[in-house]
């Protein structure tokens, strides 16, 4: 295998769904798994095609429970394209299946990053003969609305008769994910189906509550053979073209079957019918979309490549392909978030968490344009967030754990143990600190942009809001001096609650809280910078009270952290917990990623023991230098010196499940930057979480958006060392010795291109020729501005 392509040799049911994931392909607007076009939906396949944003909501009856969830709509599937051969006597064979026994034969995928095709090529065993079928689709990167399917049939040594039928199937639900199957998953009314000639047909429906009209047309083309039978029929809710097409013996005889799609959400249509056959029929060939469609993934390509030899590197390209997928230039365009499990799958319902926390500063050196519409589509969700406070009696804005279509709180509140069969109460709500990640992405947004309009206009009116939230969450407690947040869950969701407790929540979480002194100090930070007269016309308008801005600055320093025997707490009361014998469990069970729903098929609670899901106090490690974390915990009056922090990181190490993708993604960088030697072992396992779906099943619903950005943006930033801050870039690299050599280009401020190669001992810098101002380097102990058209190589001491 090359270092742009994924091979997958064979067929392998167990392992489609994965395969389905991995392979993927999409433009930021609508993307379509890898599923094989002859197969609807069933135990083994699973097609599913997903645009950003489109959302549904339905109430389903849940164990007596009257449960409401909205989804990311599985859309009618285009893809679907079966085959069947006319056997000697006249009679059809069966419609092939990959699934027959013996029919197949020679079975190969390959999906092509640097282009963005996947190429499935097989043979088929039939009555007739064999036959040779060879498929590349795309989903088109310079036009997002529109998708193509090539196949070529070729009569190996024979000739005869085969059959096509092309569809557009709305016989569609959200199947993906086999947990939610006591909900309504029946998302689309209203369907509609007809055809055009020269075969073209279409099919409309409408998402059930949401109204949302989607349609889509299909071509279907037979070139290089002799004249087909033609028929266009319209069913129910399916449109079929059948072709019935002369095959001679070693003659390839081509079909191309091109989709337009678009929906009532589109921009500058007026009807996404009328729109879907109107593009569809002015589509150009397969050839020129082919050509049209790669130099769109070299642009791409040229603004955000890694080059990192080895299998790292193709596994990092890899994970770069499904970002730009799932958040390309097209979605500056779009009033969509950033969805935890890609446009791959169903899994989490397709809902925005606070996985771009781990996207976006990846994205803010590439792609800011796209960064600031995901920033955007937190700021027209900030009204119902001020709403969401003022219904629990708090000023500011509380921003949902799980948001969708309009930003209320989507998180469910059961939720189904697969081990035990039992629905459970869901208090992932509390986890208030995606506030922090939003205002933490505002910053390094604008750091990274230099963009002053945003962080003065709307960036500041969330980040007062977010603010606001925190200082009146938080209680002044005589007793300790200090202020404290109650009632929370942080990163580490094993833990809602203490044992017996009659409330969920925690009190006093660690991240919670140093994240909360993070967001209110930079909060007076940004009102200072404010010109006099945006900030009056702010605080106006968010009608700030005079005397807000102090208290900020007073939680700001007194917000309490807890720490037993020498190590920081996750959480107030976390050392009274009782210890896991990991040991047993690890015999007793081949994974112990999910131990809470191990433990509660048991009749027992993880919230009882010391065992964390994921990284929580350790993630203050991977969002902060430790230069800003140590002064972070000083001005709340603690010291943070390097055997606090590297006895906090063991005690967690042993006592964590990594139950997330994310966790080995933190522990890695964490220890990196702490220059242990075990580091690599967890950037590995952050490499191959979905590769290898290391989560037992789950990356067949989806791929992890969040760790996949996060692999990129430890190299980038991570490994670097490398922060914006103060009109410059700060670099303080960390040594790993398995990833010792790598490079990277960056957009920063106005450079397009910046090259970063690092190798042991140096940092090389590259800033392509321009009329920009020239560019500000900080390194420990040293500084150096570098011009336009000027490459520097500093040297990098070992530490």
């Amino acid at each position: 295998m090359s270092e742009w392509t994924w091979e997958y040799a064979g067929y392998d049911p167990a392992a489609e769904r994965l395969r389905e994931s991995l392979c993927t392909l999409g433009n930021g607007y609508f993307a379509t798994r890898g599923a094989v076009p002859e197969r609807r939906a069933g135990l083994v396949h699973c097609p599913g095609t997903y645009v950003a944003g489109c959302y549904d909501r339905l109430e389903s009856a849940v164990a007596g429970r009257q449960v409401v969830n909205e989804d990311l709509v599985n859309l009618p599937n285009w893809l679907l394209l079966r085959f069947r051969l006319r056997r000697a006597g006249g009679t059809w064979g069966p419609w092939f299946s990959p699934d027959a026994s013996g029919a197949l034969l020679d079975h190969h995928h390959s999906l092509d990053l640097r282009r963005g095709t996947l190429t499935r090529t097989f043979r088929h065993r039939d009555g007739a003969g064999v036959l040779g079928v060879e498929q590349t689709r795309l989903v088109h990167m310079g036009d997002p609305h529109l998708a193509a399917l090539r196949t070529v049939f070729t009569a190996e040594g024979w000739s005869g008769e085969i059959e096509i039928e092309s569809c557009i199937d709305g016989e569609v639900i959200n199947g993906n994910v086999h947990r939610y199957r006591a909900l309504d998953r029946d998302h689309l009314t209203h369907v509609r189906t007809g055809g055009l000639e020269p075969g073209t047909v279409w099919l409309s429906c409408r998402t059930r509550t949401s109204d949302i009209v989607v349609a889509m047309a299909s071509r279907t083309v037979l070139t290089g053979g002799p004249a087909a039978v033609s028929e266009l029929r319209a069913a129910r809710r399916r449109a079929v073209h059948r072709l019935v097409v002369p095959l001679a013996a070693d003659r390839p005889v081509d079909v191309t079957k091109t989709v337009a799609l678009h929906t009532s959400r589109d921009p500058a249509i007026s009807d996404p019918l009328e729109a879907a056959v109107d593009r569809v029929s002015t589509a150009p060939d397969f050839p020129a979309l082919l050509g049209s469609h790669v130099a769109a993934w070299d642009r791409l390509w040229r603004r955000a490549d890694v080059q990192v030899s080895g299998q790292a590197g193709r596994v990092l390209r890899l994970h770069l392909f499904h970002v730009l997928q799932t958040l390309s230039p097209h979605t500056g365009d779009l009033d969509v978030g950033v969805p935890a499990r890609g446009l791959h799958g169903e899994a989490y319902r397709g809902h925005v968490f606070w996985d771009e926390l781990f996207v976006l500063p990846y994205l803010d050196l590439h792609f800011p344009e796209v960064s600031r519409a995901l920033l955007h589509y937190r700021y027209r969700r900030l009204p119902r967030a001020c709403r969401a406070a003022a219904s629990i009696g708090r000023a500011g804005a509380m921003y949902p754990w799980q948001s969708g279509s309009d930003g209320r709180e989507e998180t469910q509140e059961w939720h189904l143990n697969p081990r035990s069969g039992r629905w459970l109460p869901d208090h992932s709500r509390l986890q208030h600190h995606v506030g922090s990640a939003i205002a933490y992405n505002v910053w390094q947004y604008c750091e990274a942009s230099g963009d002053t309009e945003f962080l003065h206009t709307k960036g500041a009116e969330m980040f007062l809001q977010i603010a606001r939230f925190w200082a009146d969450l938080a209680a002044f407690d005589p007793g300790t001096g200090r202020y404290r947040i109650r009632g929370v869950v942080g990163p580490d969701e094993y833990h809602d609650g203490y044992p017996g407790g009659a409330e969920p929540g925690l009190d006093d979480n660690t991240y919670t809280n140093v994240t909360a002194a993070w967001v209110l100090t930079r909060a007076l930070d940004l009102v200072r910078r404010l010109p006099v007269w945006r900030r009056d016309e702010l605080f106006e308008r968010i009608r700030l009270a005079d005397g807000e801005p102090a208290r900020w600055e007073e939680v700001s320093r007194r917000l309490r952290v807890p720490f037993h025997h020498g190590v920081i707490s996750q959480f107030e009361g976390y050392e009274q917990l009782a210890e896991l014998d990991w040991d047993a469990y690890r015999a007793r069970y081949d994974s112990i990623r999910r131990l809470d729903r191990i433990l509660e098929a048991e009749g027992d609670s993880v919230n009882r023991y010391k065992a964390s899901k994921q990284a929580d106090v350790l993630m203050l490690g991977y969002l902060f230098s430790p230069a800003e974390l140590g002064g972070l915990f000083e001005r709340l009056g603690y010291a943070l010196d390097d055997d606090v922090w590297r006895r906090t990181v063991d005690y967690y190490l042993r006592r964590t499940s990594h139950g997330s993708t994310l966790s080995g993604l933190v522990h890695g960088l964490v220890l990196a930057r702490a220059r242990r030697s075990d580091a690599w072992q967890y950037v590995h396992e952050a490499l191959e979480a979905d590769i290898a779906d290391v989560q037992g099943g789950t990356t067949g619903e989806g791929i992890h958006l969040g760790a996949m950005a996060g692999t990129l943006d430890l190299v980038q930033r991570g490994l670097t060392g490398l922060e914006t801050r103060e009109d410059a870039l700060w670099l303080d690299p960390v040594p790993l010795p398995a990833l010792s050599e790598y490079g990277f280009s960056l957009r920063y401020r106005g450079h397009w291109g910046i090259a970063v190669r690092r190798r042991v001992g140096e940092i090389t810098i590259g800033v392509p020729d321009s009329e920009e101002a020239p560019i500000h380097v900080v390194l420990p102990g040293r500084a150096v501005t570098i011009a336009p058209g000027e490459t520097c190589t500093l040297v990098v001491p070992p530490r």
